[in-house]
């Protein structure tokens, strides 16, 4: 898991400078200096988790779901399973204990996949957002491989992270503004983000990392795995070439302390922001209570989407918050 792997190699274009992506609009990921500064100069300023933070729901999904109805089930942290114009969609799936390139070491769950991997339907896609192994979890993906062989749709240069891990992983990699066609009715567009990605010490920034704007008969899904806020830019842009957006999913967690986590990963504040920019009708969050990435309490998001929430005169029913194992049905 820690050897270096192919990059990606291409033309250049305004966010690939032959070696590198960037995002025109963000900013370049903190050094190893800062990482360090966070990680041994704390102060005690680390929230402490509960040692297990079970759900008390656990969700049995159809086989598929006809018609036009969207049924989405919360797994956990970013992962969720789509079930929709008889297709079967998983994005960033994780069912592994930890997120890390080490088995024995790094971020370990606090409770159970909503779903049992034993209990998924056939799955039909995948999305992959990026890299980090919170998202793109190489162990999940092979087991998939293994049972479903489904297609894996991720923003160029990832598929070169799975295929040298497994070469039966069925990826497919794509730009920003990509849109990909996954049958007669569902179709998935890869729009940019405030992000960026790794999985070692010498491959920063050499894949791209991504949104999705998922195309239903029910309307649009804007699934957002990972995302800091900045100016909101990338938001007002969905809203702009992508609108009317029917549902958007944004992460709510991973952000203390703010001068580390600001430019990679949205607050609940900053998420009530971009559903606003986006214009979605409703929202669901994410990214929180599954694994300790940052430093505030596992509680935390919830409590502040809330008071963010009633801050700016939006009903808490328009952002929900789900448990792994939850549904929601559209």
């Amino acid at each position: 898991m820690l050897r270096r792997s192919r990059t990606y190699s291409g033309p250049v274009t305004d966010h690939f400078d032959g070696k590198r992506f960037y995002d025109p609009d963000g900013v370049p990921p903190k050094s190893l200096s800062q990482v360090l500064r966070w990680q041994f100069d704390r102060n005690g300023k680390r929230s402490r988790w509960p040692a297990w933070a079970p759900s008390p729901h656990a969700d049995a999904p159809p086989h598929r779901i006809d018609g036009e109805a969207v049924r989405l089930s919360f797994i956990g942290h970013a992962s969720w399973l789509v079930q929709t114009g008889g297709l079967n969609i998983l994005v960033d799936p994780v069912w592994s204990e930890r997120v890390s390139p080490l088995s024995f070491a790094g971020p370990r769950r606090h409770n159970d996949p909503g779903i049992a991997f034993e209990a998924l339907p056939h799955i039909d896609v995948v999305l992959v957002s990026h890299g980090h192994y919170d998202h793109l979890d190489i162990r999940t993906l092979s087991k998939l491989t293994a049972r479903f062989s489904p297609r894996v749709v991720t923003p160029l240069g990832n598929d070169l992270t799975m295929i040298d891990a497994d070469s039966k992983i069925r990826a497919e990699a794509y730009d920003w503004h990509d849109r990909v066609t996954l049958n007669e009715e569902v179709a998935v567009t890869l729009v940019p983000t405030r992000h960026w990605t790794a999985r070692g010490l010498f491959d920063r920034n050499k894949a791209l990392w991504a949104s999705f704007v998922l195309e239903t008969p029910r309307g649009r899904l804007y699934i957002v795995c990972d995302s800091g806020y900045g100016t909101g830019k990338h938001f007002r842009r969905v809203a702009k070439q992508h609108a009317p957006i029917r549902l958007a999913i944004l992460p709510i967690g991973a952000y203390e302390p703010r001068w580390f986590m600001r430019d990679q990963h949205m607050n609940p504040e900053d998420a009530v922001q971009a559903l606003q920019d986006c214009g979605a009708e409703a929202a669901l969050a994410h990214h929180h209570g599954t694994f300790q990435l940052t430093d505030e309490a596992i509680d935390a998001p919830v409590h502040a989407l809330h008071a963010a929430l009633d801050s700016a005169g939006i009903p808490r029913e328009r952002f929900g918050v789900l448990k792994p194992g939850q549904v929601v049905e559209i």
